[in-house]
């Protein structure tokens, strides 16, 4: 039997930098289906304006909040999550 080994947690900066990765691949994917602009983006898919401006800087989102952007995106979770560090 194999013997599992213990994990660190991660640290608060890489916390953040896993955020800022997702805020900047929203970005991306925002941009690449054609909306200049998250103000646009957010009204026209009925997420808070000022929200998903947060996400997109990197903020910390709920899960709930971040499959609603994603489905808005029309982009499945794990797709998403395969293109973070990329």
């Amino acid at each position: 039997m194999k013997k599992k080994t213990q994990k660190r947690p991660l640290t608060e900066d890489e916390i953040k930098a896993l955020l800022s990765s997702i805020g900047q691949k929203l970005q991306d994917v925002r941009k690449e289906k054609g909306y200049k602009n998250y103000e646009t983006f957010a009204f026209e898919n009925e997420i808070p304006r000022t929200q998903y401006g947060r996400y997109e800087r990197g903020q910390d989102l709920k899960v709930s909040s971040l499959l609603k952007v994603l489905h808005a995106l029309d982009i499945p979770a794990a797709e998403f999550f395969s293109l973070i560090g990329k």
